[in-house]
């Protein structure tokens, strides 16, 4: 057993930010492992940055504690110490008026790393990062793509225990997203970093993270591995963030020996779960998990939930489309282009829509 993987790199305890005497930032408990890829994500205004800022101590005052290593900072470790342990990247790069090689070198510089080490490291980040030809180029004339690939570089340089993201890929046209956030995958593979990362995006929160936490006003609202808030956010708010299309709320109308039926607007839903008759419960259904078809079957079989069902609109979304059904309740499901053009030839044409039990997601309305 490998205890490091089990202890927390950095924890925090009971911190707050007050401005303005409004509590800004509220989070009683919150811990990464080394080697963890975690992304806060939420609406803009969620408080991700300033619980970034925090965990730098770039901003100042809060209140609360927070642990590197199990060593509280401040008392066990200076924050000079900490800080050091520490690399940062904004949204915007904030570069120096120089050349690639001295942006990339400075904070080597500023911890009088020797000029031969701050050569070879800042070479091995420019080659990750496909910037070498750079090398020499003035930060003026760096594209948005180069100039962030420059601000990562830097970052990775100092070898960091913890890097901090603050939407670093945002301002980036998609192409060049794509290939930067490709490239940074493969850095954190081979470096094993351990990385906080606030963003929006979910998608590219899943793509990158091994665990994640959604903020809201301030707080963390949930935490966990990224299929578990996918599939089992606990709120609706969370649902709705995450991605999930189809929300209904009903009444728990029949149980039996962990499944229960939901009554919604006079259809009946079969779930997983383990409620009370008459409790009024959300369900949560994600459109990946919907299927559609022409089958003039409308029984419900014993593996879910067959309901028939008419397309009310469908909006192209590149490759796929997603449809809305009502199906006596609305419904929202994922198809290929193919896929819609052999369903309906017009939206008049009836269709079947079905998804298992088991992918019915519960959320009791006394928990939020």
């Amino acid at each position: 057993m490998n205890v490091k993987e089990f202890n927390p790199l950095i924890e925090i305890k009971n911190l707050k930010v007050i401005r303005g005497g409004t509590l800004i930032l509220n989070v009683p408990s919150f811990s990464v492992r080394e080697g963890e890829v975690l992304s806060l994500i939420g609406p803009n205004g969620a408080g991700k940055t300033t619980f970034l800022q925090t965990l730098s101590y770039i901003a100042k005052p809060f209140q609360g504690e927070i642990h590197f290593r199990g060593k509280r900072v401040e008392k066990d470790h200076s924050v000079l110490e900490y800080r050091r342990k520490l690399a940062m990247v904004f949204q915007e790069p904030l570069l120096f008026d120089t050349t690639v090689f001295n942006n990339v070198a400075a904070g080597l510089k500023i911890r009088g790393v020797k000029k031969r080490e701050i050569r070879e490291r800042v070479m091995k980040q420019l080659e990750r990062l496909g910037i070498s030809r750079l090398i020499d180029r003035s930060a003026k004339t760096l594209s948005g793509g180069e100039a962030q690939r420059t601000s990562l570089a830097r970052a990775f340089a100092l070898e960091p225990e913890i890097l901090l993201l603050d939407e670093p890929f945002i301002s980036l046209d998609p192409p060049t997203r794509d290939s930067l956030i490709e490239d940074f995958e493969l850095i954190l593979k081979k470096t094993k970093t351990t990385v906080i990362l606030a963003t929006h995006d979910r998608l590219e929160a899943l793509r990158l993270s091994t665990q994640m936490a959604v903020m809201n006003e301030g707080r963390i609202i949930q935490a966990g591995l990224p299929e578990e808030l996918m599939n089992q956010p606990v709120s609706e708010w969370v649902a709705s963030f995450v991605g999930v299309e189809t929300i209904l709320s009903g009444e728990v109308v029949k149980q039996n020996g962990g499944t229960i039926i939901v009554s919604i607007e006079g259809q009946e839903i079969e779930a997983i779960g383990d409620c009370r008759l008459g409790e009024s419960v959300i369900l949560c259904i994600r459109p990946e998990n919907v299927t559609l078809s022409t089958h003039n079957h409308h029984e419900k079989t014993v593996t879910g939930n067959v309901f028939p069902g008419r397309i009310v609109k469908a909006i192209p979304l590149g490759f796929y489309q997603k449809v809305h059904l009502n199906c006596g309740f609305p419904l929202v499901a994922y198809v290929t282009n193919p896929s819609l053009e052999e369903l309906s030839s017009g939206k008049e044409k009836e269709i079947r829509a079905s998804f298992k039990a088991t992918a019915v997601n519960i959320v009791k309305k006394e928990l939020y």
